[in-house]
């Protein structure tokens, strides 16, 4: 296996979905592609853009990554999670996927290794493609729906214009635990971020 972290940010492809809460993941890698100073371009496997680069100062032995935006629906997304993890010879454990997260209050992050799916159905689909949960997951916290809209709604809509004032800080503060994680490790990721 290869020493190269795998960055996948959950999400939906197309201007519909952009500015949903479901979006988060592809909000934070886009921040982490601007930090590299790369532009997505399609991979290869044809079902996924990518950014490959360094998280550090240059000329280092600074870890390798790659971003990844699956071109599919969030509940597609194992297939081509799994063929870009192929490609790069990537092991589960050197996985990072980047979601919402119902259970945690909005501005909150959370970084955590394996785990259940909690229902969502990007993380259910990567289970069932890689056959573990063994992989890490920076979990955004969008928070639950207010009143009985169905999560499904809430989830697919756009942020609150409230909310869209503090995103841009939840989408730095994501990409700074993604970097944490792959050069520093969990515990102090952990430490770092989990609010």
């Amino acid at each position: 296996m290869s020493d190269v972290w795998l960055v996948v940010g959950l999400g939906n492809p197309g201007e519909k979905y952009a500015g949903h809460r479901h979006n988060i993941g592809y909000l934070v890698v886009d921040e982490l592609a601007r930090r590299l100073g790369s532009p997505f371009r399609a991979h290869k496997t044809g079902r996924a853009e990518v950014v490959e680069g360094r998280v550090g100062p240059t000329g280092t032995d600074a870890p390798r990554i790659v971003l990844a935006r699956p071109r599919s629906y969030m509940n597609e997304v194992g297939g081509p999670v799994k063929a870009l993890a192929s490609f790069y010879k990537v092991a589960p454990d050197r996985i990072v996927a980047i979601h919402d997260e119902l259970d945690i209050a909005f501005g909150t992050l959370r970084v955590k290794l394996g785990g259940g799916d909690n229902g969502h159905n990007g993380l259910k689909s990567m289970r069932s493609s890689f056959g573990t949960g063994d992989f890490y997951r920076v979990r955004a916290g969008i928070g639950r729906p207010p009143g009985r809209q169905e999560v499904a709604d809430f989830v697919l809509s756009n942020y609150s214009s409230t909310e869209r004032k503090e995103l841009p800080f939840q989408v730095d503060s994501a990409a700074d635990a993604v970097e944490t994680l792959v050069s520093e490790g969990l515990e102090k990721t952990q430490q770092q971020f989990n609010s």
